[in-house]
């Protein structure tokens, strides 16, 4: 599987995320100041996305994704709403299992 997404790829994933966020930063029990501090913008930012002022970058995605992939509350729902498909996990994977295995790793 290529791990390469596309820019209309991208920018869908984008949009999946920032119509779910206000209700994935709920199920995680943070402010908008929290998320804000956690992934290094400010809450004018967090704000402004939530509210559709502002795009989210793809480097923003990328770290509001992997902060809802570590909570057990909002790990299931992000494939529920298309955040984390398949595409994605692939682009995401640090190495394929046969490169691990050359390495001297597991495979997954």
């Amino acid at each position: 599987m290529s791990k390469v997404l596309d820019s209309i790829a991208k920018e869908q994933l984008i949009k999946n995320l920032t119509d779910n966020l206000p209700v994935l930063r709920a199920k995680l029990g943070i402010t908008q100041t929290e998320l804000a501090e956690t992934i290094g913008v400010s809450r004018q930012t967090i704000i402004a996305i939530e509210n559709g002022k502002r795009k989210m970058t793809w480097s923003m995605f990328i770290a509001l994704t992997l902060l809802f992939l570590q909570n057990e509350a909002t790990s299931p729902l992000l494939p529920v709403v298309d955040i984390y498909t398949k595409e994605l996990a692939a682009f995401l994977s640090f190495g394929s299992s046969s490169e691990n295995s050359e390495k001297g790793g597991n495979k997954t």
